[in-house]
């Protein structure tokens, strides 16, 4: 009777056991397939390495040597050229033939009285870029974009002297690299204005690289050549704030665009990628893309990027992938059309949508 009890016992412990097993499970049945892969995943598009090339402003570090030129007159000497008067004077050519009317070629005659203006002057090394020289002065670069006249494509060659703000400090040498720092502000028009290494006279710009192919930080990338201003949505998505002032000192530079996180962001014409990084704290993972003839486009907030600086993109490519990147709260693409330096209305160059 015993026995009978116990093996009653055992088989109601295997019967309730057996009830905590899910049904139709085989425990030796093979894993399920792995879900289909999706186009925005990094295996797709490739991955952001895991530390990010150095910046242009950043390869080539800047060492001051602002010389001070005091205003007066120069008289041109036979055999003088704007260039040999530059060098002789301290001041800059540019700066040279604006405040006296010369046009290229700078034709000179000897006798000719010119005017030099004074000022502190810093002479451009190897491979400097605008946002360096100004950071190494605790100056602002677009103050000396103004200053200096400098134009698209904005590449500053070795040996050029600029003329620095009369507001930067008298001998920067003095300056910590964390005062130095704390007087750098970097925005978009500074990236586009300012981020080209320095070359030598007559050497040229190298062309945009290949799809995904790495370009060093010191090398000078050509502009491309004319565009027709033809543009693309870069996502679809809801218009959370458009162009235009918001009122209290407030104003919005482009569009900002509310997508899910993850969503790619897509190139809104051909053109080169100027910039990509996360330097600007405001809008987080930032890409800059060159079209040419002076215009650009901006995308902001982005969770990944894919492209880096340097490359050749097609309107409609992936260049990364939308996220909530700087200041922001909820996914979204903040997206500016700029033209000559100047953010625009991006929905009037945008196809209208139904």
């Amino acid at each position: 009777m015993g026995s009978y009890i116990r093996h009653i016992a055992i088989l109601t412990l295997l019967l309730a056991f057996a009830g905590c097993i899910p049904p139709g499970r085989d425990e030796y049945a093979p894993p399920p397939p792995p879900p289909p892969q999706l186009f925005t995943d990094p295996l797709v598009l490739g991955t952001t390495p895991e530390k990010a090339p150095a910046s242009t402003w950043q390869a080539a570090p800047v060492t001051p040597n602002a010389r001070t030129v005091q205003s007066g007159t120069y008289t041109v000497q036979p055999g003088d050229t704007l260039r040999a008067i530059a060098n002789d004077t301290g001041a800059g050519s540019q700066i040279i033939a604006l405040a006296n009317g010369l046009v290229p070629p700078y034709v000179i005659h000897p006798g000719q009285q010119l005017k030099i203006i004074g000022g502190r002057y810093h002479t451009v090394n190897s491979g400097e870029t605008g946002i360096a020289i100004a950071r190494a002065y605790g100056a602002s670069w677009s103050e000396i974009v103004a200053l200096n006249t400098l134009e698209e494509p904005y590449i500053l060659r070795i040996g050029q002297k600029l003329l620095l703000p009369s507001a930067a400090p008298s001998d920067p040498a003095n300056l910590s690299l964390e005062q130095r720092a704390s007087a750098f502000t970097l925005d978009i028009d500074d990236i586009v204005t300012g981020s080209q290494p320095a070359l030598a006279d007559g050497v040229a710009a190298k062309e945009p690289s290949d799809w995904r192919k790495a370009i060093s930080p010191t090398t000078t990338i050509a502009t491309p050549a004319g565009f027709s201003g033809r543009f693309l949505w870069p996502v679809n998505g809801t218009v959370l704030s458009s162009f235009g002032s918001k009122g209290g000192g407030k104003v919005n530079d482009g569009l900002n665009i509310g997508v899910a996180k993850g969503t790619p962001i897509r190139a809104s014409a051909d053109g080169v990628v100027a910039y990509s990084g996360d330097e600007i704290d405001v809008f987080g993972g930032l890409i800059l893309i060159n079209h040419g003839s002076g215009w650009v486009t901006a995308y902001g907030h982005a969770d990944k990027l894919n492209v880096t600086r340097g490359q050749k993109v097609k309107a409609g490519d992936i260049i990364g992938l939308a996220g909530e990147s700087g200041y922001v709260q909820q996914p979204q693409l903040h997206f500016e059309i700029r033209k000559d330096r100047k953010p625009v209305d991006p929905t009037i160059h945008l196809p209208k949508r139904g």
